[in-house]
């Protein structure tokens, strides 16, 4: 145990978020996404949801602000301009860690899976939700 850490951060999440170089992406991923085909790095979390978790994450890492768009969500098949519960929800919890709407998009679910397999790591949850998917670049933290 550890205090002021988010309890979802295991120690594999916190090694594999300290070992992360900026312009590494983490992906988070609901329980219907084919975590352990695409990762090269699978760090699972059954009993959370991707909310929980991306507020946990974001609660340590810096997001990427070299980059126009740092966190990526899936669109719906189909629905390109729909914005899913779930996604609204990770889109608040960024906002709230202080990421600016301009750094959130959306990209086809081809291309977040190419996002995806590409990643440092996938934390694979057991969110229920459809399109309860975002990735995250990390960021540097400036010294003052």
């Amino acid at each position: 145990m550890l205090r002021g850490l988010d309890p979802l951060l295991t120690a594999d999440l916190l090694h594999a978020l300290r070992a992360m170089g900026h312009g590494d992406t983490i992906t988070i991923v609901d329980a219907n996404f084919p975590a352990a085909a695409c990762a090269k790095r699978l760090i699972t979390a059954q009993g959370s949801d991707a909310s929980a978790m991306l507020r946990a994450v974001l609660s340590v890492l810096p997001i990427d602000d070299f980059i126009p768009h740092p966190l990526l969500t899936m669109q719906v098949v189909g629905e390109p301009a729909t914005i899913p519960p779930a996604v609204a929800e990770l889109r608040a919890i960024a906002t709230e860690a202080g990421a600016a709407h301009a750094q959130m998009a959306t990209t086809d679910r081809h291309d977040f899976y190419r996002i995806a397999r590409e990643s440092f790591a996938i934390v694979a949850t057991g969110d229920r939700r459809l399109y309860a998917n975002i990735a995250v670049t990390k960021g540097v933290i400036r010294l003052a």
